[in-house]
């Protein structure tokens, strides 16, 4: 703690622990490597599958399945790493900056996770809609623009947040009660006037997330409008086997987002929150490959042939 102007501050935090047992912290610390581990191996298999496969890498749908997987290795790097050193070491101070890097990643990967389901959801909406006007509309500069505005927003959201967040004074206490720094636990702990901050979140920050899952919602009604007009049971099948992959992501991502971050900040309990953030921080970008490979031939194939190539 530095003291400036006659009041305390704080220049670092301690992390809330996963559990509050301690003989747990073994058990935990193998299960949350071997999740990461799952994670970063299985992401970039698919991201190696999909760029050393020429055609695959030039198909909208895979394109922006090799960046979903990307961001997912990145996402779940920013917290778990650290949850794991905490967890082993008992260790779980992180430094002032070290927490607003921390915030900073963390809500700009998954920010750029929820634009690119949304792009995703455009694809199949285009695929399944408008399939004449397909290539033209999912052409690869259309796909490399819906990336860089994914990643570009995504950053811009989050440094607005970084930096309204790092002008707070934080005095009363340095235990965040949460096992890494999000908005809502640090906003708790700060003694300045959040007035401003809370603003945000409630405003360009539900935008912001609202306006991904609005677009993703609005396009899924469409395309259910569509399937629902094909005569045939084959055609309906075929229809939604290609979305259902997608929607499942979705599903599991927004699903527990709503749950933690859907209500007011005051009401935020890491112990009660504990779960549906471990769902959607490790959980969903393990389970995103077995997700987009388990009914996937074209994905099948393209693991084959990178295996293969290992192989040789």
């Amino acid at each position: 703690r530095e003291r400036t102007n006659n009041q305390t501050t704080v220049s670092e935090f301690i992390l809330l622990s996963i559990s509050s047992r301690q003989d747990w912290n073994i058990v935990l610390f193998i299960i949350f490597l071997i999740m990461y581990i799952i994670t970063v191996l299985g992401n970039i298999t698919i991201l190696l599958a999909i760029t050393l496969n020429n055609h695959l890498f030039h198909t909208p749908m895979y394109f922006l399945l090799s960046n979903l997987s990307l961001v997912d290795i990145c996402f779940t790097t920013t917290t778990v790493p650290k949850i794991l050193a905490g967890t082993l070491s008992g260790i779980r101070k992180i430094s002032f900056s070290g927490c607003m890097t921390q915030m900073y990643f963390f809500i700009a990967f998954g920010i750029t996770d929820s634009f690119l389901l949304a792009s995703m959801a455009l694809d199949r909406y285009v695929a399944i809609c408008r399939p004449l006007h397909y290539a033209t509309v999912m052409s690869s500069q259309i796909c490399l623009i819906l990336v860089a505005a994914s990643w570009l927003v995504s950053h811009l959201h989050s440094l607005l947040h970084t930096l309204l967040m790092s002008r707070l004074s934080f005095c009363a206490s340095n235990l965040v009660p949460h096992f890494f720094c999000d908005v809502f636990p640090l906003l708790k702990l700060s003694c300045s006037n959040t007035v401003l901050n809370t603003l945000i979140v409630h405003t360009e920050g539900v935008l912001i997330v609202n306006g991904a899952l609005l677009f993703i919602a609005l396009s899924y009604t469409r395309i259910l409008m569509s399937v629902l007009r094909i005569p045939s049971v084959k055609g309906k099948q075929k229809a939604f086997s290609t979305c259902g992959s997608h929607l499942t992501v979705v599903a599991l991502f927004y699903g527990t987002v709503i749950w933690v971050y859907f209500q007011p900040s005051s009401n935020f309990s890491a112990q009660k929150d504990t779960l549906a953030t471990v769902m959607y921080t490790i959980v969903t970008p393990m389970l995103n490959p077995f997700i987009y490979t388990l009914r996937n031939e074209k994905m099948k194939e393209a693991l084959k042939k990178l295996f293969s190539r290992k192989v040789n």
